[in-house]
């Protein structure tokens, strides 16, 4: 992870803190840090790590990732939904 500080100086484990408190509070892996010190204040600025994205949908009343483990009855439920898309009328084009 790339680390930058402007304005003064941080051993490591000062940077540490600050890599731990981002992480720890957001529940994301940071991908760099620029720590800005002015004094007695610190601003950091950061960037993360991509994160897999798993797509939801809400099917048939339920909040689903996956139907991987649907019975049956459930998921010949959810090939006989309507399933609505999006046209944008061609006037608004």
């Amino acid at each position: 992870m790339d680390v930058i500080v402007r304005g003064g100086d941080l051993n490591r484990n000062e940077e540490r803190v600050y890599i731990d408190y981002l992480e720890q509070k957001h529940n994301r892996k940071l991908k760099s840090l620029d720590i800005d010190i002015d004094g007695d204040f610190v601003d950091l600025h950061y960037t993360w790590e991509s994160a897999p994205f798993e797509r939801i949908r809400r099917i048939t009343g339920y909040l689903v990732g996956t139907m991987d483990r649907w019975n049956d009855a459930k998921s010949d439920e959810e090939k006989d939904r309507v399933k609505h898309g999006l046209e944008i009328p061609k006037d608004m084009n």
